[in-house]
């Protein structure tokens, strides 16, 4: 029996990384699948059936333990798994971190909900650059970028930006090309056995990014 479930509607989301930071542990998690109502409905919709926080999903539960809001459950899942640094110095660095993927998450959400058709081009060309460039320096400063955003292990908020960083090869496949050292980490952390696995398998592949199709 899975430890965690997982509620969601079936897109990938933001539930992917908490997907990430469990996949060492071999059928960890149980996704429960909900028919997806029209995107206008749908917070009306989760609140009428879940009876959760925030009117949102995805609703974690670990036993009899449960969870909304994507981030607290990656911090929850990092406590539990050792992705949360080695000291109190690392961890606020990590959910420094976090907070600059989730900017930028935002900025993504905005364009592939409200501008896609007629915002990607700028986003692609003019956004998305000065926003990688804060990502590749701050990368450089650890171990010359060789290997995780903080100290000598990965963390939830480099498997929250891994993910990110996968959407936006998906929007922009050449997005990466004048960031050696973020093109790098993607590939060195997609290369992992279970974590390569994951993305290759057709739970993933078939499962679309967004809500609204668009990718």
């Amino acid at each position: 029996v899975p430890k965690y479930i997982i509620t969601y509607f079936p897109v990938r989301g933001k539930t992917i990384p908490n997907f990430f930071c469990c996949l060492a542990q071999p059928n960890c998690f149980k996704y429960l699948l909900q028919k997806k109502p029209h995107w206008l409905q749908f917070h009306q919709h989760c609140s009428r059936l879940f009876e959760q926080a925030f009117g949102q999903l995805p609703k974690f539960q670990d036993g009899d333990f449960t969870l909304f809001q994507s981030n607290s459950m990656l911090r929850y899942l990092a406590r539990a798994h050792d992705l949360y640094g080695a000291n109190r110095h690392e961890a606020a660095l990590i959910d420094m971190l976090n907070d600059g993927v989730e900017d930028l998450r935002l900025k993504y959400i905005r364009l592939i909900y409200n501008d896609y058709d007629t915002g990607k081009a700028k986003y692609v060309d003019e956004v998305l650059p000065g926003e990688l460039k804060y990502f590749e320096q701050l990368l450089l400063k650890n171990n010359g970028g060789k290997g995780f955003f903080v100290g000598n292990k990965i963390s939830y908020a480099d498997y929250n930006l891994l993910d990110l960083l996968l959407n936006h090869q998906v929007l922009s496949p050449n997005c990466l090309k004048d960031f050696p050292l973020l093109s790098s980490y993607v590939q060195r952390l997609s290369a992992h056995p279970q974590l390569k696995a994951y993305l290759e398998s057709e739970e993933h592949t078939s499962r679309p990014i967004n809500g609204n199709g668009k990718q």
